[in-house]
């Protein structure tokens, strides 16, 4: 049985090597899902060992972004992590990935990510519901467009089969997608950083985007950041959708 809000056990793989984005993305998924950091548990996959064991104890598994690594390449953990996703699938374990996690995913699961730089996005940016994602549970209560904070150069070309578009732009398709009939989710937007913490990403990782070098480039990037407030819920709603007992309910009387 799914246990209350207050009761819910999650954990957040990162892929990061800067101390100070360690500290930031843990706490921006916590801001982002209103869970306490009591309720969170913390694998960093560059240092512990990966297995579906990591979900024995948890109500569902989050998976972050990672600035110095690609999803194209394959790393020692790779095969591990994609095992680990695959047993969400099998146990029926809530699991989302927000933009290099949002990837991760779409490979683990048989999708195609590409590096493809052309198409990066930075900033605040705006994405559109597909007509799959008006309708579904969680896309769905969402407006049709709506703001969102980004960072990418890799993205998701060809989705999983059995994977749903329920997202996107005029620069790249496959913004968000879930598996079809599960709570598997991801977002190439990072739907754990609000405006704020956007900034300080891009300051982090400057030297990740070649056109950032540019001054001037840079300054009015960090300056035409804007608020994402529907986007800054997403996390929430998933959660009370899918890992919380009757958490449907919830959402739509807070919506109705």
């Amino acid at each position: 049985m799914a246990p209350s809000f207050d009761r819910l056990r999650v954990r957040l793989i990162q892929i990061r090597e800067k101390p100070a984005v360690i500290r930031e993305e843990q706490a921006s998924f916590r801001a982002r899902t209103s869970l306490t950091p009591e309720q969170f548990v913390i694998t960093d996959a560059l240092s512990e060992p990966l297995s579906p064991a990591l979900l024995d104890d948890v109500d569902a598994l989050m998976i972050g972004g990672a600035g110095a690594f690609s999803v194209t390449k394959t790393y020692g953990w790779t095969q591990s992590l994609i095992d680990v996703c695959r047993a969400c699938a099998d146990r029926e374990v809530p699991l989302f990935g927000s933009c290099w996690g949002h990837q991760f995913i779409a490979r683990a699961f048989g999708g195609e990510v590409i590096h493809d730089p052309e198409r990066s996005e930075m900033g605040t940016v705006e994405v559109e519901l597909t007509a799959l994602g008006k309708t579904d549970a969680l896309l769905g209560t969402l407006p049709e467009r709506f703001e969102t904070q980004a960072g990418h150069q890799d993205r998701v070309s060809v989705l999983p089969p059995g994977a749903s578009e329920l997202a996107a732009n005029a620069t790249a398709p496959n913004q968000a997608f879930r598996m079809d009939g599960t709570g598997i989710y991801g977002t190439q937007f990072h739907s754990e950083l609000d405006a704020e913490t956007e900034r300080q990403r891009l300051v982090a990782y400057r030297a990740h985007y070649p056109e950032m070098a540019d001054d001037e480039v840079f300054r009015e990037t960090i300056e035409s950041v804007r608020p994402s407030p529907h986007a800054d819920d997403l996390l929430r709603r998933w959660l009370l959708l899918y890992a919380v007992e009757n958490g449907a309910a919830e959402l739509a009387a807070e919506l109705a």
